[in-house]
């Protein structure tokens, strides 16, 4: 019941998030006196409408997204004589840029305020130290580091050597180690299939116990097999100021994050359906199917409500983030391509009044379309490929 609710708390979200990116456009369009004649969640066939004024507001029956209808976005539209001065190729290149990065600045905009609302009210998450204490050994030695235990896998270097829960690691290959920077450190120089000293402090045991670890070979690095115990960890709450700061350091985490992950897909693709998949950014993008999935994982996760509130939120924050930035990709029919057809109609248009021409108005959009054409067919492809991948090898929320 908890994974169904967290799914549909994302659907919810993310339905939100395309109503705010649309009514961006529309308020904005509105506002310069533009027409705009339709506002839908959805798409496919209506479930229910109204109409207020001169726009159709309404959901359809496919929630993959929304649209606003204004009236002439592009020249090609066939346009009615009484509403052509307020078509919008007919308004001026500043109200047009207005109205096509609106979209775009409402989800970076909410974006910002919900990262300020989580910091004010369930608190910055203080990650705490990371201890040398083993928290829990690691039953097997996984096929890649982001994998699972599989059936016929070996057992882990820890759990061959007797290591347990509670221990811990004072010497690592005769070198002393205090935390578990020290001690990673230490396991990234060794070598696989090197049998190394471990001395661990037991609870318990007055005396330093010393256990002979083969260290296992997992994507070329040497592989022990223990998760670290945490202390300290945390929320702590903030102030406006304190919250406006988080909040801008997040997206720019975020935006960060994304372009990491956009110039690592590519080389992602293949094993996007092989256990490797999560080993690298690229992999760890997610379709629509992955996201309400993960949401789901979240809500029926084994951690505290304030743990599974701070993981959703901040699903629902990336998920505006990369609205945003995907919108903002010069490419035709997204709201970038459309602000680079109005950046180039006015560097046209001032280059031509230097040369003491007329202006030549806007851009013959036909000789835009096979761009357009194959835009819109990477862009589904790859979100078709994302979904397959999601169903068929989905990915995990960290634990």
């Amino acid at each position: 019941m908890a994974f169904f609710l967290g799914a549909a708390a994302f659907v919810v979200a993310l339905l939100v998030s395309v109503m705010l990116h649309e009514g961006g456009h529309l308020l904005t369009a509105k506002r310069f006196g533009m027409k705009a004649t339709q506002y839908f969640v959805g798409f496919g066939p209506t479930l229910w409408s109204t109409r207020r004024g001169e726009t159709e507001y309404g959901v359809k029956a496919i929630p993959l997204g929304g649209f606003v209808k204004i009236v002439g976005y592009t020249p090609l539209e066939e346009v009615a004589p009484r509403d052509r001065p307020r078509a919008f190729y007919r308004q001026p290149a500043g109200r047009r840029a207005v109205v096509i990065g609106a979209g775009v600045v409402a989800n970076f905009v909410f974006a910002f305020l919900l990262l300020m609302v989580m910091a004010m009210t369930i608190g910055v998450r203080d990650p705490g130290t990371v201890t040398s204490t083993v928290d829990e050994v690691t039953r097997c030695v996984p096929s890649g580091l982001r994998a699972e235990c599989a059936a016929g896998r070996p057992p882990s270097p820890a759990a061959r050597a007797g290591l347990r829960a509670g221990d811990r690691v004072v010497s690592f290959n005769g070198t002393p180690v205090s935390d578990w920077h020290d001690l990673t450190k230490e396991i990234g120089r060794a070598k696989p299939g090197q049998t190394v000293p471990v001395v661990v402090q037991r609870p318990g045991v007055a005396r330093p116990v010393t256990l002979p670890v083969t260290l296992a070979d997992v994507d070329g690095a040497a592989f022990v097999g223990m998760s670290a115990k945490v202390v300290g960890a945390g929320y702590d709450r903030t102030g406006p100021i304190g919250a406006a700061v988080f909040a801008g350091r997040g997206i720019g985490r975020t935006v960060a994050g994304i372009g990491e992950v956009a110039a690592d897909l590519p080389a992602a693709i293949p094993r996007l359906f092989s256990p490797e998949r999560e080993s690298t950014p690229g992999g760890q993008v997610g379709s629509v199917v992955g996201a309400t999935d993960v949401s789901g994982q979240i809500f029926a996760s084994d951690t505290s409500a304030r743990d599974k509130a701070a993981l959703y939120l901040s699903l629902v924050v990336s998920v505006n983030i990369f609205l945003g930035a995907l919108n903002v990709l010069p490419l035709l029919p997204l709201d970038g391509g459309h602000l680079a057809v109005v950046g180039y109609e006015r560097l046209r248009a001032a280059v031509n009044r230097v040369r003491g021409r007329p202006d030549p108005g806007t851009v013959d959009m036909t000789r835009l379309l096979p761009l357009t054409y194959l835009a819109v067919l990477l862009l589904v492809g790859l979100g078709v490929l994302l979904i397959l991948a999601d169903l068929v090898n989905p990915l995990h929320v960290p634990e």
